[in-house]
């Protein structure tokens, strides 16, 4: 009995461990992968959700000005407003206004206040007395009169600013928005609309 004492080369035991090792490779390549795309996505959903409620609060409290007229010459502008759409209740006191303006002879003036003496346009000039809102509700419209005339210390009517002249003003929520308009004084008599 002759046995066979040579020893064969077999090749395909070598291509399926090269493919079993490409195809580990693979399927690592693929995991870190996911995970970068599973990663990117989670920070872009937290960025949305931030970005979301920092606008959300910035909208839910602030004032969205209809139209600015001279009410005093000499010292004052009246104002119309409402609560910007998206609103919650805001309590009067905790909406601040600044007017800073250059004045005719080339002073710059600062002048701020807040709306405690806001009322309701369908108060004004009814008799009822009913007197200053305390907390601005949405979707009703109010007036309210800007003293621009801190006697000695600022002015920013519009006698002092002159025709010609802008006056900008800044209205601040407390905690919520703050709306930027200019007042453009084309005439400085009572009733001349300014924006």
């Amino acid at each position: 009995m002759k046995r066979n004492n040579q020893i064969k080369n077999n090749e395909l035991g070598s291509i399926g461990i090269g493919a079993m090792i490409v195809f580990i490779a693979l399927i690592l390549v693929a995991a870190v992968a996911s995970a970068v795309i599973i990663q990117t996505g989670e920070k872009l959903q937290q960025n949305a959700q931030q970005s979301g409620s920092d606008t959300q609060q910035e909208i839910s409290g602030k004032i969205s000005v209809n139209s600015v007229f001279v009410f005093d010459p000499d010292d004052s502008y009246l104002l119309y407003f409402e609560t910007a759409p998206g609103s919650e209740v805001i309590t009067a006191e905790n909406v601040q206004f600044q007017l800073t303006c250059e004045d005719t002879n080339g002073n710059y003036e600062y002048v701020s206040g807040d709306f405690t003496n806001a009322d309701d346009v369908d108060d004004v000039g009814d008799g009822n007395g009913d007197g200053p809102v305390d907390n601005l509700l949405p979707g009703v419209s109010y007036s309210f009169v800007m003293d621009a005339d801190t006697a000695a210390t600022a002015s920013c009517d519009a006698l002092s600013v002159g025709v010609n002249g802008d006056v900008t003003l800044w209205i601040h929520v407390e905690g919520g928005g703050s709306t930027y308009e200019t007042l453009y004084l084309s005439d400085t008599t009572r009733g001349t609309l300014v924006i």
